[in-house]
């Protein structure tokens, strides 16, 4: 890195103190600072198998509901699954670990997010209901709560629609693209049984939302993963589909602040893969600079990710180490630590291009110490977390193990 960056980051970084939530929070202060007027700030990650990002990114949430007034945690999780962990943090109904487990994805099924759901349960005990921090999910996949709670509904008071409850069950685990329809019939019978229970007397709110998640997770599925379908992909859907739902936790309440919880590469403030317009992006073009990209990275260690395509197999840990070309090696060779810096500044190097670790909940199984992604820091993030090393996250055992 030449001397002139280094002497910017020396000049410019803040220190981390510890990753360790509860922890003084001295060091976040700046940080604390510049979030003043943000109404929603995205927590990345460059791997969803960290446990240091897990840990740094509990440490930022206590902070942020505690010193700077954020109410709801927004995460990358099933939209449907999350109103079940939402139960619990404001009103300790269910087992936190059976419901983190049932978020959707092996990536939450961890111990750190069971102690971050705890810690949200612990701070709302003694809280009154309107001051309660919030737990949302955002992605419209995995909907079997949703599908469970409709189904029942059709069965108890609209038996003649038994078709419709078959046809929707399908929703339980489809993901997105599995079931690609250009006439999105299944979407077009979930907006239907979704006014048919908003007009029914018997319906109550929380059986109407949840066959308006069937409706989100229904478009979801039955579009193309062809990315040459551009905003109508299944990738570019899923993404503004998160971002409305950021979007209602935001605009519904006019004092909510939000802490959205994703993969770095949603929460750019451009596009990920080929072209695909972010969920940070559409934050962006919402809020303007109301909206925060805070992006985590790591310079060498492990994480657990699935290796290859199999979405089925185990996650199995996977080795790094700095490198020479990406930024995290340039960054892990101007300062040692762990450390934060705001991206708001001006300085050249910011806007040059680099390439960026990304790695998903699955890895190439030979060559994804190669995978990086083009970035700008300062036209893509708005801040950068490093952190020096990165172990592998703690996973719940599964039922049955």
């Amino acid at each position: 890195m030449p001397d002139d960056i280094a002497r910017w980051l020396t000049e410019h970084a803040r220190p981390l103190e510890s990753l360790i939530p509860g922890a003084p929070t001295d060091d976040l202060e700046p940080l604390g600072v510049t979030l003043r007027g943000v109404r929603v700030v995205g927590l990345g990650e460059s791997t969803h198998g960290t446990s240091e990002f897990f840990r740094l990114k509990h440490r930022i949430v206590e902070f942020l509901v505690r010193e700077e007034g954020f109410t709801t945690l927004a995460m990358e999780a099933s939209e449907s699954a999350a109103r079940a962990v939402d139960a619990y943090v404001r009103h300790g109904v269910g087992d936190p670990a059976r419901l983190v487990a049932r978020l959707g994805f092996w990536t939450w099924r961890s111990q750190e997010m069971v102690d971050l759901v705890e810690w949200l349960r612990s701070h709302n005990r003694d809280l009154p209901e309107e001051r309660r921090v919030r737990f949302a999910g955002v992605d419209p996949q995995r909907g079997a709560d949703s599908v469970e709670a409709v189904t029942a509904f059709l069965h108890a008071y609209a038996p003649e629609r038994e078709e419709d409850a078959r046809a929707l069950e399908i929703l339980v685990h489809a993901r997105p693209g599995s079931r690609p329809d250009p006439e999105q019939a299944l979407r077009h019978r979930a907006e239907e049984v979704a006014r048919h229970l908003a007009a029914h007397d018997d319906a109550d709110d929380d059986v109407v939302e949840h066959a308006r998640i069937l409706v989100r997770a229904a478009d979801l599925v039955t579009r193309s993963l062809d990315q040459s379908a551009g905003e109508e992909s299944a990738f570019a859907v899923r993404d503004r589909a998160m971002a409305d739902a950021v979007a209602r936790l935001v605009d519904d309440d006019p004092t909510a602040r939000v802490m959205v919880w994703a993969h770095n590469g949603h929460l750019a403030k451009g596009t990920y893969g080929d072209g695909v317009t972010a969920l940070g992006s559409r934050l962006r073009d919402l809020y303007g600079d109301r909206y925060y990209a805070l992006a985590l990275l790591f310079g060498k260690g492990s994480f657990l990710a699935r290796r290859g395509d199999d979405l089925q197999a185990p996650p199995v840990r996977h080795r790094i180490g700095t490198g020479t070309r990406s930024i995290e090696a340039r960054l892990a060779d101007a300062l040692k630590g762990d450390y934060y810096i705001d991206l708001r500044r001006t300085a050249p190097w910011l806007h040059t291009p680099q390439a960026q670790r990304s790695f998903g909940a699955n890895v190439p199984r030979f060559f994804y110490r190669f995978n990086t992604a083009p970035l700008v820091p300062a036209k893509d993030y708005d801040g950068i977390a490093f952190v020096a090393r990165s172990t592998c996250s703690h996973l719940l055992p599964q039922a049955g193990e």
